[in-house]
């Protein structure tokens, strides 16, 4: 590798090129001019040749030794194998109440149109102010990496005709989302999602029924202390006279906002509700709340809601400053907070209705309701209240092998066994019997299949009850059977149900 020092005399040494040429290409239009000196320019010429053959080593030399950084981008990282049986966990719940609640899986791409996301989450965002990684494409095309799933889903739903579907229609997505925030506790730029979205229904029975799924899945994976926090913030045709009443209140107030805020007055005032800044926090405390001034249908909408929540005994609390950081909400918004009265307070997601997202990208009206819960910082949440992870089935049968031809019979008696179901464990690196017996005694299988030099000759495979200590030397077309007896059916299998 080329040390600093070295790079350093290289340039040096590649300036002092350039210059020769340069002078060496006076020169030469000088000789040029001088009939008699066809040699002199002969000579000129290789030696420019050369030099230039010269910086183009040079160049690339110091191309190819540029270093490498040993770690991922600011904000992104490794989910590590220590870290996998949570995960392994959270995935599991996630399919199995999607499944119990009639959810379908849809997979949108990561990168989409730009304006898309422009469209649908609104100018004025901090998502599409500050946090979209938005670039151009060799094509020329303005892509972005997703940073949430709502969006895609529905221009999805709008390009395959999914409006004709039976109603409602119930989609799940799980994935990485991107956005160039700074990161935090739990939160990354590269972060995980699962998405719950339900098309063509606006009752607000819904609604309810989507804060009971983001229930049962935040206690179903260990977390049971969270709460969850209710706003309405009404539709288009309630929301602009409230919206004119807030503005006003914080024009009045507007010395006190902080630099954000202030910004935030002419773009997106309803963000400002829910500023984290103190001074921001004592100005929202005072402001004209939403529900206050919803229309009969929001309204009668809202009480329902409330009401479905009573009877479900679901924990919430109505917290007027709520808004969400999306244009695109209407009606119902919510989000999942965690944390003892004593620990500080985390949101693990939240959602809402967007009844008008679907119309406004050129579909035709669509009532629809979503949420959305960080995988992250679930992650963290269950680390800290110790929660149950996914425990991998251990295998009962392990197949050791000794010498060449057994090792590649080995192999097409693992794939039988695979095939019919049965979790194998191998270790076909391993070239003594002894080290192999060892590493199945530490795995605790109950039977070991050897096949040596004379077994692969012979077609058989002795298997060896470890528990008891027997052993039975039997036919490769009996072996699947024979293995099935002593284990009588009590067989663990792989588990391919992976998110």
């Amino acid at each position: 590798m080329v040390s600093k020092s070295n790079k350093g005399q290289i340039k040096t040494k590649l300036a002092k090129s350039k210059s020769k040429i340069k002078s060496s290409k006076r020169v030469l239009n000088s000789v040029k001019k001088n009939p008699s000196a066809k040699k002199k320019v002969a000579a000129k010429k290789a030696t420019i040749a050369a030099m230039k053959n010269s910086a183009k080593k040079a160049k690339k030399i110091t191309k190819v030794e540029e270093e490498i950084m040993l770690q991922p981008p600011r904000g992104m990282r490794d989910l590590l194998p220590g870290d996998q049986p949570y995960w392994a966990q959270l995935r599991k719940v996630v399919a199995k109440l999607g499944h119990e609640y009639g959810f379908q899986r849809i997979d949108p791409p990561a990168v989409e149109y730009s304006n898309l996301y422009t469209r649908s989450i609104g100018e004025g965002t901090d998502i599409i102010d500050k946090e979209m990684y938005t670039f151009t494409t060799k094509g020329g095309d303005k892509v972005a990496l997703r940073p949430e799933f709502t969006a895609g889903i529905c221009r999805a739903y709008i390009q395959h005709g999914m409006n004709v579907m039976p109603k409602p229609i119930k989609l799940f997505s799980i994935g990485p989302v991107y956005r160039y925030d700074r990161p935090q506790q739990g939160r990354y730029r590269e972060h995980w999602q699962a998405n719950f979205d339900i098309f063509g229904e606006q009752d607000a029975v819904l609604d309810a029924q989507m804060i009971q799924l983001a229930h049962r899945l935040v206690t179903g994976i260990g977390i049971k202390s969270l709460q969850f926090q209710i706003n309405s913030i009404g539709c288009p045709k309630c929301r602009q006279d409230y919206q004119n009443l807030l503005v006003a209140y914080l024009e009045s107030k507007k010395q006190k906002l902080c630099l954000v805020c202030k910004k935030r007055l002419e773009t997106n005032p309803l963000r400002i509700l829910d500023c984290k800044e103190e001074k921001c926090s004592q100005v929202a405390a005072n402001a004209p709340q939403s529900i206050d001034h919803l229309c009969d249908e929001c309204h009668v909408h809202f009480k329902h809601l409330l009401e479905y929540l009573d009877e479900l005994d679901l924990p919430y609390v109505i917290n007027p400053r709520l808004v969400r950081g999306l244009s695109y909400y209407s009606k119902t918004v919510f989000e999942i907070w965690t944390g003892d009265n004593e620990e500080k307070k985390h949101s693990l997601g939240g959602g809402g209705r967007y009844d008008y997202l679907v119309e406004s990208l050129g579909g035709e009206h669509t009532p629809a309701i979503g949420f959305g819960l960080g995988l992250d910082r679930l992650v963290m949440e269950m680390k800290r209240v110790k929660a149950k992870t996914y425990i991998e089935p251990k295998p009962k049968v392990f197949l050791a092998q000794l010498g060449e031809l057994a090792k590649k019979k080995s192999l097409r008696l693992f794939a039988e066994l695979q095939k019919n179901g049965i979790l194998v464990a191998e270790s076909f690196g391993r070239g003594s019997l002894k080290s192999q017996l060892r590493v199945a005694d530490r795995l605790g299988a109950e039977i070991t299949l050897i096949v040596g030099q004379k077994e692969a000759l012979d077609e058989t495979v002795i298997i060896k009850d470890m528990v008891s200590g027997t052993q039975e030397n039997v036919s490769n077309a009996k072996m699947i059977a024979a293995v099935k007896k002593i284990l009588k059916g009590n067989i663990l299998v792989l588990n391919n149900n992976i998110l």
